[in-house]
């Protein structure tokens, strides 16, 4: 466990292996899983360790590996300070950009390429002194409350109500609250709206790969039970086949018990996928027609935004396919064993 925790942190600080991994059809569920947590996951430990599985010279092992033993570990590993703090300087940075936030920008590339004590000093107050600067600077400015139109503030109380996003719907409420000020609306379109659709994007990611590692885990138990199980009913001496029969359908049964929740949030993560996509293809074409610095500094994170809720639309899909093809196994199985 040390050392591929090792390799992982190794992979993380210098950068993935210049190696393709490429899909092939023949996939099989466990490193389809692995590749998209090695691509999506918002917790760059995570991340790491799983590329490091799909890397490894014998990786169907290391990843059965890294789904039974690091990953709950890496999860773990993520949660504390030290990680905590990595990956918030790198969610800062793909939200507060050079043009739109200087000040913050510039603070965490120099906390995420400092020392530990440098990152921990960003998050607990750097963070929010060099926010303050660049507010300082656009209330200097004055260009950005100036651009203010009364649409802007209706389209934000909108999105206060009616965003699919729980992060967005906050930071929309914020910024639109009884006595906010031009300052408040402004930072929202600086980063409030980035981040939030961020936090959302993340924590969806987050929540499923957590809960399907665990399903899997479980269901590919209770197959091998049940396969075993209804190897032995028609195996059973005729005095103990019915009985092993009705254990063998009892043993169908509890995989599709399994397999019939993890359909359903897949179901329901698919239609929060496409909403968002659909959302924020929504902000990019309203920003790309608006004029003035506050809506073009929304433009490029609503596109990028959108363009990775639809790749987890149809991860989600794809997800939902596996768990209902398992469901409809689970039924003929138990079917086979009640009327067979």
């Amino acid at each position: 466990m040390y050392k591929r925790v090792l390799w992982c942190l190794i992979v993380l600080f210098i950068g993935l292996p210049a190696v393709a991994v490429p899909a092939a059809a023949a996939d099989s569920v466990d490193r389809v899983l692995v590749r998209f947590i090695a691509g999506k996951d918002p917790r760059s430990v995570v991340r790491a360790g799983a590329w490091s599985a799909l890397l490894s010279e014998d990786s169907d092992t290391a990843v059965s590996h890294f789904l039974d033993s690091d990953y709950p570990f890496l999860v773990n590993y993520a949660a504390a300070n030290k990680q905590r703090h990595i990956d918030f300087c790198h969610r800062v940075l793909a939200v507060y950009t050079v043009q739109f936030a200087p000040e913050v920008n510039a603070a965490a590339r120099a906390a995420a390429a400092g020392s530990d004590a440098q990152r921990a000093a960003f998050v607990s107050g750097g963070f929010a002194a060099a926010e303050q600067r660049d507010r300082v600077a656009r209330e200097r400015s004055g260009e950005q409350a100036a651009a203010l139109l009364a649409v802007d503030w209706d389209f934000v109380r909108a999105l206060a109500q009616d965003a699919p996003g729980l992060q967005v719907r906050a930071a929309a409420s914020w910024a639109t609250r009884t006595g906010a000020t031009d300052t408040d609306l402004v930072d929202f379109f600086a980063y409030g709206w980035a981040s939030g659709g961020r936090l959302d994007l993340e924590s969806h990611r987050r929540e499923l790969a957590d809960s399907d590692v665990r399903w899997l885990a479980v269901a590919k138990r209770l197959v091998a039970e049940a396969r075993a199980a209804e190897q032995a009913a028609r195996e059973a001496a005729e005095d103990f086949a019915e009985q092993a029969r009705a254990t063998a359908a009892a043993a169908w049964r509890e995989v599709g018990d399994q397999a019939q929740p993890a359909s359903s949030v897949w179901t329901d993560a698919q239609r929060i996928a496409a909403a968002q996509a659909s959302s924020w293809a929504g902000v990019a074409a309203a920003a790309a027609v608006a004029t003035g610095p506050n809506w073009a500094a929304v433009l490029d994170p609503a596109l990028t935004a959108g363009a990775e809720w639809q790749a987890d639309d149809q991860h989600a899909q794809e997800r939902t396919a596996y768990w209902q093809g398992l469901l409809a196994q689970a039924r003929e199985g138990e079917a086979r064993m009640t009327t067979g």
